[in-house]
């Protein structure tokens, strides 16, 4: 437990969250965060990173995912220890949370325990990226709920157990999703549109997604250089 005292609050660096379908750029959007930047891949796709010098990777392989857990957990850790990192990138939560899951399934005997074990698990996580003092950009595949929802909520969700979703998204700044239209790529980040969406950051609601990190942040960035 901290306490800090009023015009003591520390100013903590920002979590992003971004789901869509697969080809919209979604780890090609981490090449604009800050800094030397470590991606995490559950998915291998990794090829629109290759060239970049200020990039360092971490490929999850077949072989790594019956102890996932204890990977994720040990080398998150040490990377930001490490101290060499500036931003990290949790690059496909989707097939991040479906290792996971297949390793804690059918250990107990009520599955809703096995599920409760797995939203403990990314709520810890979610927990250490908040307080690591690393930007942190995490991706998922996005599920399409049909054009009126399947619950009446929004058309399109990350693809991921949805208490899971909401127990490691709940400390995040932004939760947007990617899409293309007009030869242009977008981030909704407007909940009122019913799909999985926030930002406590500022007052958009609609950007294009080169714009992900303007204007607030580099311009606070660039006057303090200044």
């Amino acid at each position: 437990m901290k306490f800090y005292q009023n015009g003591e609050i520390p100013k903590l660096p920002h979590l992003y969250f971004i789901y869509g379908d697969g080809g919209t750029g979604k780890t090609t959007l981490f090449k604009q965060f800050p800094g030397h930047k470590l991606l995490f891949s559950f998915d291998m796709s990794i090829n629109p990173l290759v060239g970049d010098k200020d990039m360092d990777v971490i490929l999850f392989e077949e072989s790594d995912a019956p102890r996932i857990q204890s990977l994720v957990d040990s080398k998150v850790r040490g990377a930001i220890k490490s101290g060499k990192y500036q931003s990290i990138a949790i690059d496909n939560c989707s097939a991040l949370q479906n290792l996971v899951l297949e390793n804690i399934d059918n250990k107990a005997k009520d599955n809703r325990q096995n599920y409760q074990k797995l939203q403990l698990w990314f709520r810890e996580l979610a927990m250490f990226l908040r307080t690591s003092g690393v930007t942190v950009y995490a991706t998922a595949h996005q599920a399409d709920n049909g054009a009126s929802g399947l619950t009446g909520g929004g058309r399109y969700a990350p693809d991921m157990n949805e208490k899971t979703f909401n127990a490691f998204t709940s400390v995040f700044d932004v939760v947007g999703r990617i899409y293309k239209k007009d030869k242009q790529r977008w981030i909704d980040l407007d909940p009122e549109q019913g799909n999985h969406a926030k930002n406590r950051i500022d007052e958009r609601t609609l950007i294009k997604a080169d714009e992900l990190l303007e204007p607030k942040e580099h311009k606070e960035e660039k006057e303090g250089a200044a």
